[in-house]
């Protein structure tokens, strides 16, 4: 094997790795936050593409979260890669919640709140009706939820990822154009004596 340990590690070990990893839990946060600036787009691409990738993730539309992603940074300009990218944000640890937040503001807008009639089954509404049963208690207030959550979603990151990427982008190009003039002095020097 090309990568492997010279000391494999024990059963306990991998174990306690998996529960809290050695590198901790925020370098997956802090190499996806690199990965988006890094991307070589302007900055309004990169920012769109996050975005349509954050929005798409807000949808109950499991399984058409790249499409949809894809379809909505292609509309606004956005970058697929940062789209691509957006789209982790709907993952298993978080769609519950997601699910949640948008229901229960769907819920609210369209005038559903209060004390609810039994719980909804939605294994039973599926096998034995369809998608259009589950439409009217499910679907359409996850729907509806979903546009104030990807509004104020679309406004915090569009504008954060925008301004850290046009920094990141600057400063690149500076020390870019540093080296450059340090590398054409060698030379000038070099050629001179």
């Amino acid at each position: 094997m090309l990568f492997r340990r010279r000391q494999p590690l024990s059963y306990s070990t991998r174990l306690r790795e998996l529960v809290w990893p050695r590198k901790g839990f925020s370098r997956p946060f802090q190499y996806f936050g690199k990965r988006v600036l890094r991307l070589s787009a302007t900055p309004h691409a990169v920012a769109a593409g996050l975005v349509a990738g954050i929005v798409s993730s807000l949808t109950p539309f499991i399984g058409f979260h790249f499409l949809i992603a894809f379809a909505l940074a292609y509309l606004i300009s956005g970058n697929m890669l940062a789209a691509a990218l957006g789209t982790a944000v709907g993952n298993p640890l978080t769609f519950p919640f997601i699910w949640a937040a948008t229901w229960e503001v769907g819920r609210y807008l369209l005038g559903q709140d209060g004390p609810s009639g039994p719980a909804v089954d939605l294994h039973h509404l599926w096998h034995e009706f369809g998608i259009a049963h589950i439409w009217e208690p499910v679907l359409k207030p996850m729907l509806v939820g979903a546009i104030p959550l990807a509004v104020i979603s679309t406004i915090v990151v569009y504008t954060c990822t925008y301004i850290a990427v046009d920094r990141f982008q600057r400063r690149r190009r500076e020390r870019l154009s540093e080296r450059a003039r340090a590398r054409l002095a060698d030379a000038l020097e070099g050629t001179s004596v």
